[in-house]
C-alpha cells in the first residue's frame, strides 16, 4: 500500500508533508505533489501534514480520485525530488475548496 496526492493539492501545492517523509518520496511539479509508490512506506506522517487533506492512504481513496494513483506514479517518474518545505503559491487559499481542478494540473 501508499499513500496518494489527490486533485485538492493542484494549485495549492503546500510543502507542508514533504519534510516529514523520511524516504523522499514526494516529487514536485508546476503545481502539484505527488507521491513516488515505488519509494513510499506507508509511514502515514504525511497524511496529518497537509492542511487541505489532499493525502489519502490507498486503501481510503475515495472513489472520484482513484485516477490520482496512476497519476502519482507517472509523474513521480518525471517530476524532480522534494525534500525542503518551501513558500505556498501566492493564490493557495483561492484555489483551497474549488473542486474539480484536475484541468489545472500542469506538467
Amino acid at each position: 500500500m501508499t499513500f496518494v496526492v489527490t486533485e485538492t493539492c493542484i494549485k495549492c501545492k503546500l510543502t507542508d508533508c514533504v519534510e516529514v517523509c523520511p524516504v523522499d518520496c514526494f516529487h514536485e511539479g508546476p503545481n502539484f505533489l505527488v507521491i513516488d509508490p515505488e519509494e513510499c512506506i506507508d509511514c502515514t506522517l504525511c497524511e496529518p501534514e497537509c492542511p487541505v487533506e489532499a493525502i489519502y492512504s490507498e486503501d481510503e481513496l475515495p472513489a472520484d480520485q482513484q485516477q490520482f494513483v496512476a497519476l502519482n506514479a507517472e509523474l513521480s517518474k518525471e517530476w524532480p525530488v522534494i525534500t525542503e518545505m518551501k513558500d505556498p503559491p501566492a493564490d493557495a487559499d483561492e484555489w483551497r475548496d474549488v473542486k474539480d481542478k484536475l484541468k489545472y494540473l500542469e506538467r
